[in-house]
């Protein structure tokens, strides 16, 4: 759904606020903590694991064991790769025997489906494939185009058991990729535990925080700035999880009228708001909140994030005006 580059683009103190981070490194080796940094790729993004932990053998092993469920859920919803169960289900709108964690994802955004009213939609994947072969060519889909793939998007579609996926419409597709970073965080997360680590940074494209660099309260992260190469603000980030989607992350029209996120209702971009971050317990639910958050707007995104606990977000709309939840805390 999205290009090949992070699509979620956060600055991390290891980027674009790397001095705080040498501080942060300098109180972790006086606590008996090493620092331990792997970068990666994955899922279409880049990816970087920020450790800290005693045993810096102890560390890399976790950190092996993390990439390990990563390529997991890549092998299952990657569109980059032509077996994953995703890319099969895709082909031949059925599969038989699907994986259990694949099932369990798909349930999870029907969920989201029906609490966002069907802000959030796989199956919008055509919409997405229709904008893309037009932007090659420097073009924007006529209405009636539109309206065509439309009539294969709608999540109600999607049936789902424990022993067959089916995609109910002709020419259905289905994405991950408004939920399959977070969960790849997730996963990471769980990994990372199991092995002892208490303080890392996830980044997968999402971000999933435990714990906190030593001897400071939180990670320290910086928004990107929908418009400029340049931060918007900075959050602390402290066991919770966080996911940006942005209209600048691919545009199909330099005026950023049409990108990769899609209102399903219409078949067409949303017009309001330029960036939406959400706070989660869970990189996945941030993942899949921020694109719904999107689709719906400001006040009916804001209602969404105030009815859930412990979720804030952040909203930022075409004129650069700011706007957060009480728990969504902001500084320069």
């Amino acid at each position: 759904m999205i290009n090949s580059l992070n699509r979620r683009q956060f600055m991390s103190l290891s980027s674009g606020a790397s001095l705080m981070f040498l501080g942060f490194s300098a109180h972790a080796e006086k606590a008996g903590l090493k620092k331990v940094v792997r970068h990666s790729h994955g899922l279409g993004t880049k990816m970087t694991f920020t450790l800290f932990h005693n045993d810096e053998k102890l560390a890399h092993q976790a950190l092996e064991e993390a990439m390990a469920k990563i390529e997991l859920v890549e092998n299952l919803m990657s569109l980059y790769r032509p077996e994953s169960q995703l890319c099969q289900l895709n082909r031949e709108g059925l599969l038989r025997n699907p994986h259990p964690l694949f099932v369990d994802v798909l349930k999870r955004t029907q969920e989201t489906s029906a609490l966002s009213d069907g802000a959030f939609d796989i199956t919008v994947q055509p919409l997405w494939k229709l904008f893309r072969k037009h932007s090659i060519k420097g073009t924007i889909p006529s209405q009636n185009e539109i309206a065509k793939v439309k009539k294969r998007v709608a999540w109600q579609s999607l049936e789902i058991t424990p022993d067959m996926i089916l995609l109910n419409k002709p020419g259905a597709q289905i994405t991950l990729n408004g939920i399959a970073q977070g969960l790849a965080a997730d996963m990471a997360h769980k990994a990372l535990k199991v092995r002892g680590i208490k303080h890392a940074l996830i980044d997968t494209g999402e971000l999933n925080a435990m714990g906190s660099p030593s001897n400071r309260e939180a990670w320290k992260i910086a928004i990107q700035h929908t418009r400029k190469s340049q931060y918007l603000c900075k959050t602390n980030l402290s066991d919770r999880c966080l996911s940006t989607s942005g209209d600048y992350q691919m545009k199909f029209s330099d005026d950023y009228r049409h990108h990769h996120l899609f209102d399903p209702s219409t078949g067409v971009s949303p017009t309001e708001l330029a960036n939406v971050s959400v706070l989660a317990p869970s990189a996945m639910e941030a993942d899949a909140l921020s694109t719904a958050v999107f689709v719906l707007g400001l006040e009916k995104g804001r209602k969404l994030i105030e009815s859930l606990p412990k979720v804030d977000a952040l909203f930022v709309d075409k004129a650069g005006n700011v706007e957060c939840t009480e728990g969504f805390k902001v500084f320069s």
